[in-house]
């Protein structure tokens, strides 16, 4: 295990079911090889479903709080897994909106990959961000005055807090390098 995040705190946020199983475990897994504190909140707490490719059921990680339990204040970046039912429920969830909205406020660093943008834009903090996503959410991007670029992973610091996208699963080892980049 590397130390480059001793001391650092990250929150990823999930509704509890839908979430894409490597767009959660694999940016968990590579925070915490390189020492950082890694608390998974979902809206309810306790088993969340994750599946591959918004299709097969796979496996059941446990969150580890609600999201109505945390504060932003206590972590030092928020990661946003896609899969579709993931982040339309995340969209939808006051509690996530919430944190989100915290999160850019205080220029913290946000980092959200496939559809977990479409969070970004019911928390309200898109427009003026240069980002990427899954090539589908586009639009929506767009029409919330965000600019959507097709990149492995996009870092934009627009509007005084860094964000950190990228587009499907294939793109995860630069989200996680990007990430532990901005973190440390």
């Amino acid at each position: 295990m590397s130390s480059q995040l001793t001391g650092k705190r990250v929150l990823i946020i999930t509704s509890d079911t839908g979430i894409e199983r490597d767009e959660l475990l694999k940016p968990l897994q590579a925070l915490q090889q390189e020492g950082a504190e890694v608390i998974h909140a979902s809206i309810k707490g306790g088993d969340t479903q994750t599946f591959l490719q918004d299709t097969e059921k796979d496996q059941v990680v446990s969150a580890k709080a609600k999201l109505a339990e945390v504060k932003a204040d206590d972590f030092h970046a928020l990661v946003i897994p896609g899969g579709t039912v993931n982040a339309d429920n995340l969209r939808q969830d006051k509690d996530a909106l919430r944190l989100i909205k915290a999160f850019s406020s205080a220029g913290k660093v946000i980092a959200a990959i496939c559809h977990g943008p479409w969070a970004l834009i019911d928390a309200g903090v898109i427009e003026g961000k240069t980002l990427t996503s899954y090539p589908s959410v586009r639009t929506d991007l767009v029409n919330a005055k965000g600019m959507w670029v097709d990149a492995e992973v996009k870092e934009c610091d627009a509007n005084g807090w860094h964000l950190i996208t990228s587009r499907t699963p294939d793109d995860l080892p630069a989200f996680n390098q990007a990430i532990v980049n901005a973190v440390k």
